[in-house]
């Protein structure tokens, strides 16, 4: 077979130029600054700054309200992977075995995946409005009077509820691919082998899925951290006060609304040293047990 190759020596680094200014420009030099912003005491009129070191470091180190949003942040981030791709993966098996309607049912299900976060946010605020929101109305009849944006739990409930279902779609649909690229001798073979569906499942359909699993698994926990944003801002009206946030809403309340650039340039490195860590360890560890056929 004959390579392919490129006539031009610079064409392929040509075609590299304009992706790799849109990745400097918008990653690498915002990530730079941050980093640099992080080691001073910044004005935040613009008017100087003053090089404190690993002071903004070392505060953050020694707050317990930080310590206490990190420890949120993990636990929303578990919480909304594990339904998101427990919800998704169940819905996808459905949906695979649905005949009659199938397409209209796949639709159903993955349209929500063009409502933007701010505005899932919004249907969430609806949704459990005291006044009249429906899962409020239906908290009431289990005795509970749900607050949102009030209440500590029943705000983190609504986070995490809004934001698994903002996410299920995604999930659904690349679980649905996966499904459906099994080939028909496999799954033949496996029903002849083992006449029990869950384990047919769990045997044959589920090792199968796995590449497309833990794909969808570091997109899950990156839409947790970062992408939930909008949600989250919605949901608190604005006004975090002692509402439950996660880190990266921490780095918007503290930089744009504290006027403490440094310190939330330091929360923001801290973040991108716990994704690259977290990555690392996926990549490491957890695909050396995935096998891809």
């Amino acid at each position: 077979m004959k390579r392919a190759g490129f006539t031009i020596k610079w064409l392929p680094v040509l075609l590299l130029v304009p992706q790799l200014s849109i990745i400097i420009v918008f990653f690498y030099w915002p990530a730079a600054h941050a980093v640099q912003s992080s080691f001073y005491l910044e004005d935040p009129f613009g008017f100087g700054s003053t090089y404190v070191g690993l002071e903004n470091y070392t505060d953050l180190a020694g707050n317990s309200e930080y310590r206490r949003i990190a420890w949120f942040t993990l636990v929303f981030t578990a919480l909304v992977t594990f339904f998101s791709l427990g919800l998704a993966l169940l819905l996808a098996v459905k949906a695979d075995k649905v005949i009659r309607g199938a397409r209209s049912y796949r639709t159903l299900i993955m349209w929500v995946y063009a409502v933007a976060p701010p505005v899932a946010g919004f249907i969430g605020v609806m949704m459990f409005n005291q006044s009249w929101g429906p899962l409020t109305r239906l908290a009431q009849t289990f005795g509970h009077d749900f607050l949102l944006g009030v209440n500590y739990t029943d705000t983190a409930f609504a986070m995490v509820l809004v934001s698994v279902w903002k996410q299920v779609p995604v999930n659904f649909i690349f679980f649905l691919s996966g499904l459906q690229s099994i080939p028909k001798s496999v799954r033949e073979a496996a029903l002849i082998d083992n006449r029990s569906a869950s384990g047919r499942f769990w045997d044959v359909t589920f090792p199968l899925l796995a590449p497309t699993g833990f794909f969808l698994l570091i997109i899950n926990i990156t839409y947790a951290l970062f992408d939930t944003f909008g949600v989250i801002d919605t949901l608190v009206k604005g006004e975090p006060g002692n509402n439950p946030m996660t880190l990266v809403y921490k780095v918007y309340v503290d930089g744009f609304r504290g006027s403490d650039l440094g310190g939330s340039s330091a929360q923001s490195v801290v973040l991108m040293v716990l994704v690259l860590a977290l990555t690392v360890f996926q990549f490491r560890l957890v695909e050396r047990r995935i096998h891809y056929t």
